[in-house]
């Protein structure tokens, strides 16, 4: 009997940090969390059986923002009274743009970056990632204000290194396009 509850409230811990964990917003693009962007893997018990293992996977290998996540991650457990917990940062499989979340690409729309075309073909078969330019013309990228895809890149690079500037066409507004990879 006792280890049916203590099997419980091993669920019941791990579910109060997916919860808790929902709230922790990326630093770089504060309107979207670490789940909606897919950084926060997965939340399960550790091997000893006591202790809460948070799996975060970083959007690329040199991310400046790893470590203040990782905080955050640690602040959002404590207080809602989770400890004890680890952070642990797994580097395969590699983050991809695919993992942001239905909510992550209606929320980065609405702050004004045009969230990324999916990496995986639409018959849902995974084709490997390639850091070269595809053959054939690019997606056409939507303005996130007015939806036009009338639109420029400007640079390569923007406010962060997984997003270009584009200009609108149309309505002539600068927008974040978040690349995909």
């Amino acid at each position: 009997m006792t280890d049916i509850a203590s099997l419980v409230d091993r669920g019941a811990r791990v579910a109060r940090a997916w919860q808790a964990l929902e709230a922790v917003p990326d630093p770089e693009i504060p309107v979207v969390s670490i789940r909606d962007l897919g950084i926060l893997r997965d939340v399960r018990m550790a091997d000893d059986g006591e202790t809460l293992e948070a799996v975060i996977t970083p959007t690329y290998s040199g991310c400046p923002a790893m470590s203040q996540i990782e905080a955050d991650v640690g602040r959002a457990l404590d207080a809602a009274g989770l400890a004890p917990w680890r952070v642990r940062t797994v580097l395969a499989p590699a983050w991809t743009t695919d993992w942001i979340t239905a909510s992550g690409h209606a929320r980065l729309r609405a702050y004004g970056i045009a969230p990324p075309h999916a990496v995986a073909e639409a018959d849902g078969v995974v084709r490997p990632l390639r850091f070269v330019p595809r053959a054939g013309r690019p997606p056409a990228i939507a303005c996130p204000r007015c939806g036009s895809t009338h639109t420029e890149e400007l640079a390569r690079f923007a406010s962060t290194a997984c997003k270009a500037l584009y200009r609108c066409l149309d309505c002539r507004e600068p927008f974040d396009y978040f690349k995909p990879y």
